[in-house]
């Protein structure tokens, strides 16, 4: 039954509503697929998992099961880096210790507070810039008029890619994130074009890392092509590392804020609260992050026998980790279902957890902090024009391919005085 459930999870008809199935599958908190994957799905579980070193991140197998979801970020990184590199400068996220930890440590040190806390002024420049332009409007996308531009460009920033060059990276985002869709991943003309965006933004950035190594600046890319205590990253994991942080970034980024807008206007009582109140934005976002989170899913590998919830998972076994369902398990949530966002102790999956826990998390909090409170503020009136929405057909990276709002105006912001 539980074999059948997955299924139905990974059957784009589900994408606008999936926690029912969640529910479902939560009566078993382990189960086993048709193809020999393991699903897990309650949050005590999860949280085993995460933190078990036999969990592998590396070496994935491409089971039937997910030939046409999908691994995130799979189809875009592993084989094509595996193809047009080696296995050894796949992104950090695709390998274990003690490989994975030093290029975490050497990201880490780069994803610095200080320079996370200067993005803000940026990010509440480009917001503002954006809600500018669409001060004329009385319809709008959310996803293509401002959450989708919005991330791209705050991680054009951060890397340090000069600012004429950024349509560039937007065109390659956009090409790129259709690697994570399933309907287009059996479209060989699309392929074709990912291909070529792929090798594109891989020949501008070794151009980019020359240049920062030759003449260093205030930058991401800069930081992380210096040598620091002996340790330089290479190349190609410069390369990798980049082209993860524009994609994987990006799109989740592009969910958060797009889901929280959704969800806010599902519940008016916390968008009004949220235009008056805006210093509970933190809590909010956490609450978003446990109750809609942009990633649903990641895979792992199991590299020994695991006895949990009840079977083994045996060695080579790929093993799927139901995050989202985790975040609305009623064994660690009381009222899972509701959207609370006073609620305490949120331990949510929204970043993963242990190893691999996002790298980028505290940027990702100050993007949605910043997009929600002044979409809050400045659209007048919002109303969904369309609920639910129209999906992107992938099961792990959820989100609304588009969300058209009806608003009465965009009110003034403050985009003068920031840019002074």
């Amino acid at each position: 039954m539980n074999g059948t459930l997955f299924q139905q999870i990974l059957d784009p008809a589900n994408r606008a509503d999936p926690y029912p199935l969640y529910a479902e599958m939560r009566r078993t908190p382990v189960s086993r697929q048709d193809d020999g994957s393991y699903v897990v799905s309650t949050h005590a579980e999860l949280y085993r998992l995460l933190h078990d070193p036999r969990i592998s991140s590396e070496d994935l197998p491409d089971p039937p099961l997910f030939r046409w979801t999908g691994h995130p970020l799979s189809d875009l990184f592993v084989r094509p880096v595996r193809s047009r590199i080696t296995a050894r400068h796949r992104p950090f996220i695709f390998r274990d210790p003690p490989d994975h930890d030093l290029l975490r440590r050497q990201v880490m040190r780069e994803f610095a507070p200080a320079r996370v806390r200067a993005m803000r002024r940026k990010t509440e420049q480009l917001t503002h810039t954006l809600l500018d332009g669409l001060r004329d409007r009385t319809n709008l996308d959310l996803v293509d008029d401002f959450s989708y531009p919005l991330p791209v460009t705050v991680i054009c920033e951060l890397l340090g890619v000069p600012r004429e060059d950024e349509p560039r990276f937007q065109g390659w985002a956009t090409q790129l994130a259709t690697a994570l869709e399933p309907d287009r991943r059996t479209d060989r003309e699309n392929a074709g074009r990912t291909e070529e965006a792929f090798t594109a933004i891989s020949d501008y950035l070794r151009g980019l890392i020359k240049g920062k190594r030759r003449a260093p600046q205030d930058d991401l890319l800069s930081g992380l092509a210096a040598e620091h205590d002996g340790e330089r990253m290479n190349d190609h994991d410069l390369v990798a590392t980049a082209v993860l942080l524009l994609v994987a970034g990006h799109e989740t980024t592009v969910n958060l804020i797009t889901n929280g807008i959704l969800t806010l206007l599902r519940f008016p009582e916390h968008l009004e609260r949220l235009r008056r109140e805006p210093e509970v934005a933190p809590r909010l976002i956490e609450e978003l992050l446990r109750y809609e989170p942009p990633v649903h899913y990641r895979t792992r590998l199991a590299r020994a026998d695991i006895a949990i919830g009840g079977t083994t998972i045996p060695e080579g076994a790929p093993v799927v980790l139901l995050l989202a369902s985790g975040s609305r398990d009623p064994m660690r949530f009381a009222d899972p279902d509701r959207f609370v966002p006073d609620r305490a102790n949120n331990q949510h999956f929204g970043f993963g957890g242990s190893l691999h826990y996002c790298v980028g998390a505290p940027l990702a909090r100050i993007e949605a902090e910043v997009a929600l409170v002044a979409l809050a503020q400045r659209l007048q009136a919002p109303r969904l024009l369309a609920d639910p929405p129209p999906y992107r057909p992938g099961a792990s990276l959820r989100g609304p391919r588009h969300l058209l709002l009806a608003i009465d105006a965009v009110a003034p912001g403050a985009s003068a005085e920031l840019a002074a």
